[in-house]
């Protein structure tokens, strides 16, 4: 059987984590809906390093990373506890000590430059696949990177890239035989900002601020190949798939402080002589909300430690996605509607939630994309229906 229940290590700090959001990240909320009424970034960069500081001195620093890179590597199933955590406040806040987890298949040298540095906070990255013509199709990027004796030449543009504006290097994927496609012919490069690409930012509804790249004749180092030569897609794929349980992860977390602050309300809140809560309608809310973030939680954690067992969780984190980002817009839908007039203003920070978690049903994978990969995987018996979790 499958047992999710925390020990004492595991419950402290699940606590310990929390009691630091609520402590030293949420007190920071007021501010951040200030600056973004006024068009300011939600925290200064300074800001952010402070509590990165003050988390790193109470412990918490490369949750998810390897002991021999400094970090505590508390495991998947924690880590997307963590995350759950840090999805209760909508401060741009993360733990730091992390890394992208393909940059831990670089040589050495490549590690020295980029992963520990970035591991360290020194450096900062990005993730470049997605194009204006290739978006949940990957496959068909135009990105081109030509051989030019031990060099490399990259042309093309990349877009709605996270981080991309303030990143210092990238990880870019670009075609290098056409003829190969996706197995063979696209490769990662790793192109520090310094050898010629432009970021604009992209606006968007919420604060999510991507970015678009442009390489025109940026000339990379051979020994700047990110693993192989031709097998690049291969990489992207291991990225994508890593981290997508962390989606509904982090939404779960802003769906349970929703649900507080509709609960809440609906107690103080006196229409026609009596609380809000006392009324049916207010009462189905509530209850459907926490039985689907409830059941959104628990498939979350199971697709966490399909990776802890070194399962393969494709089939599992496509199910978690799909589940818990539908779950989490239903429930600020819910909660803005509980709170009437006034959850539509920008004086609470409910309407700031109903755009941003708009986002999770599109990005990493939409929703579109999570059906058709989960009815592909039990059409052709890759999952199996009438088992646990498809095996």
């Amino acid at each position: 059987m499958i047992d999710f229940s925390l020990d004492d290590e595991q419950k402290m700090v699940r606590d310990t984590i929390r009691e630091f959001i609520d402590k030293e990240v949420r007190p920071f909320e007021p501010q951040v809906l200030r600056n973004e009424r006024e068009g300011r970034p939600g925290l200064e960069p300074e800001q952010h390093k402070e509590l990165q500081a003050k988390a790193k001195a109470a412990g918490f620093w490369g949750i998810g990373t390897p002991e021999e890179y400094g970090g505590t590597d508390l495991g998947k199933v924690m880590t997307s506890i963590v995350a759950m955590e840090g999805g209760r406040t909508f401060v741009p806040f993360s733990f730091g000590g992390t890394a992208d987890n393909i940059l831990y298949a670089g040589t050495d040298a490549q590690k020295a430059e980029y992963l520990v540095p970035t591991i360290n906070g020194e450096r900062r990255s990005c993730f470049a696949i997605t194009e204006p013509g290739a978006g949940s199709d990957a496959r068909n990027i135009r990105t081109r990177a030509v051989r030019d004796g031990d060099d490399w030449v990259i042309n093309g543009e990349k877009i709605f890239i996270t981080g991309g504006n303030e990143a210092d290097f990238v990880m870019v994927f670009a075609v290098t035989d056409p003829e190969k496609g996706a197995n063979g012919g696209i490769t990662c490069f790793l192109v520090d900002r310094a050898m010629g690409w432009r970021s604009t930012p992209i606006p968007t509804m919420g604060q999510w601020g991507p970015a678009a790249l442009v390489f025109e004749n940026v000339r990379v180092p051979g020994d700047h190949v990110l693993g192989e030569v031709g097998w690049g897609f291969k990489l992207a794929m291991e990225w994508i798939g890593n981290g997508r349980y962390l989606i509904p992860s982090r939404a779960i977390g802003a769906a349970e402080r929703l649900l507080e602050m509709a609960v809440e309300h609906s107690k103080n809140r006196v229409s026609m002589g009596h609380p809000i809560a006392e009324y049916q309608a207010i009462q189905w809310q509530i209850a459907d909300s926490y039985v689907e973030i409830e059941s959104a939680k628990w498939l979350t954690l199971f697709a966490a430690w399909q990776l802890d067992q070194g399962i393969d969780n494709r089939h599992a984190a496509s199910v978690a996605k799909l589940t818990g980002t539908q779950m989490a817009n239903r429930v600020v839908d819910r909660v803005l509607q509980i709170h009437g007039g006034m959850g539509y203003t920008k004086e609470l920070p409910i309407e700031r939630w109903y755009r941003e978690l708009r986002l999770l049903r599109i990005f990493e994978g939409t929703d579109e994309i999570q059906k058709r990969t989960i009815a592909r995987n039990l059409i052709k018996g890759h999952a199996k229906i009438g088992t646990i979790g498809g095996f």
